[in-house]
This record gives C-alpha cells, structure tokens and sequence, in this order.
C-alpha cells in the first residue's frame, strides 16, 4: 500500500476529489494548509499596488491506496490539479506497512 499525500490549488479541490472517486478512491483526507515551495511566492495586485502573498494556501489530501491503483491515482491527480502555472503544487508517495480497520479488525488492503 501506499500513501499519497498531495498539494495543490484549494479551487481544484472538487475536480481533485471526482477524478479520484471515478478510478475508485473513496477513503480521501483533505486539510487546508499555507505554504510555499520552490517557486517564487505569488504577487496580487489590490487597489493599484502589488502585494506579495507569503504562504499561499494550499489543499493538502491524503489517500492510502493499493499498490495497483498507485498510477492511476497519481495521473487522475495531476491531470485534475494542474493549471501550467508555478505552484500547481507536489505529490509524495509513502510505502505504508499496513493497515486495520477498527469495526472489523480487517488488515491490509482488504482494510482500505
């Protein structure tokens, strides 16, 4: 299994969500989170002057899924998040041991 966790545009959310929800990712964790990462902060223009916005939020989603469904997952996210513009935003991949569900004490994937 692994986790995915991703960050990208808080507006992308909803097409986020549907593009996983069509390929059979349901268990979803989202977070609203600020942060910056390798690109330049993003500026505003607000009554005639430029401001600088430090730390632009960011949707932060997590998901636990097969190690089959990995792919498909990770293309349905970046297919769904991208806009083409600096801080679209990043994608992590962690190998997860296991998992159980607390009702029925199910493990592995069969837990998901």
């Amino acid at each position: 299994m692994i986790r995915i966790i991703a960050f990208f545009r808080p507006h992308k959310l909803e097409e986020v969500k549907n593009a996983l929800g069509e390929r059979g990712v349901t268990g979803i964790t989202v977070t609203d989170v600020r942060g910056c990462g390798s690109s330049q902060e993003p500026s505003e223009w607000m009554l005639g002057q430029e401001f600088v916005v430090a730390m632009p939020a960011q949707a932060r989603l997590e998901a636990v899924v097969p190690d089959g469904q990995v792919d498909e997952a990770v293309q349905a996210i970046l297919r769904s998040a991208r806009t083409g513009r600096p801080g679209d935003g990043k994608i992590f991949l962690q190998r997860v041991e296991d998992a159980v569900r607390v009702r029925t004490g199910e493990r592995g994937d069969s837990a998901l």
